[in-house]
């Protein structure tokens, strides 16, 4: 579950002196507005919202229900944080919505309170990035420096790991789990679980192989990426159920972090089922392998 950098320990309505607030804009009584936000022409902002300190929001923007607006997070114009969920079964329970410090919400995204048949919370992490028209359904979960590009559209109950990417027009359904530092492609559909560190695309998404350029971004050495892409062969492209090969892979690899956080995965909670592999022909595998 994201841990938030910071959430206010407490509200103390009111508007801080050093707050710059332009005079179309519309603060309602009981809102707590930090030191230095800046708040735009037109833009509205419910009683029990509460911005940290620096907080930028341009003009044209809603801001409602119980909602936490991490520091120096910016918000661009026509953007809505803390609208109800769009669930029939939501009948105005004081859900909440959490965002934290950094991020940066372009025009017109959309973020849903959660509601009473999840966990009543709605959680965008630390320095994410949620481009424009994107959608974040009621109570998913975003973990730190997520990206989604425009137009990308999340179910409710979707949970998210840190530094997955999220291309343009793609769509996530509901309860779905994203594993650590994944990519998905543009316009896929993913109905399952993406494991960390893999590379899905396509309507529906297949796994296409492992995200290397990400691993690669990230430090992980030769041997390490070499490792990971014998242990993806050996999950998705080897003979014996998945049980089999994941004790298999246990045994022959159980011994790296990176191999113990996706069989950890695997081995998780999941509604969806894993997404699994696109089949290739023999000469195209490592060439598939190499794409994400």
């Amino acid at each position: 579950m994201t841990v938030l950098e910071s959430s206010p320990a407490a509200r103390e309505p009111g508007i801080h002196p050093s707050a710059e607030v332009h005079p179309s804009a519309i603060i309602a009584p009981g809102a707590v507005i930090a030191a230095h936000c800046r708040i735009g022409p037109f833009s509205i902002i419910g009683a029990d919202v509460t911005l940290g300190q620096g907080v930028a929001i341009d003009g044209h923007v809603v801001i409602d229900g119980h909602v936490e607006i991490g520091e120096g997070v910016r918000i661009s114009p026509g953007a809505s944080v803390g609208l109800p969920p769009q669930d029939l079964k939501y009948k105005g329970e004081p859900t909440r919505v959490v965002v934290g410090a950094r991020t940066l919400i372009r025009e017109h995204a959309t973020i849903h309170r959660g509601s009473v048949g999840g966990h009543g919370v709605t959680t965008v992490g630390a320095d994410c990035l949620i481009m424009v028209n994107a959608h974040i359904g009621h109570d998913c979960t975003l973990d730190h420096h997520v990206i989604l590009a425009n137009n990308v559209m999340l179910g409710g109950h979707v949970q998210i790991a840190d530094t997955v990417f999220v291309g343009g027009g793609a769509a996530l359904h509901q309860f779905v789990r994203i594993g650590r530092q994944s990519v998905i492609g543009g316009m896929s559909g993913v109905e399952a679980d993406v494991i960390p560190f893999g590379a899905v695309l396509g309507n529906r998404a297949r796994l296409t192989g492992l995200n290397l350029i990400g691993l690669k971004r990230r430090g992980f050495s030769r041997a390490e990426i070499h490792q990971l892409r014998a242990v993806y062969r050996a999950l998705f492209r080897s003979a014996g159920n998945l049980q089999e090969r994941v004790q298999h892979v246990a045994r022959e690899h159980g011994d790296h972090p990176a191999v113990q956080e996706i069989l950890a995965f695997i081995r998780g909670d999941s509604k969806r089922g894993l997404c699994r592999a696109r089949r290739v022909a023999p000469l195209e595998e490592d060439e598939g392998e190499a794409q994400g």
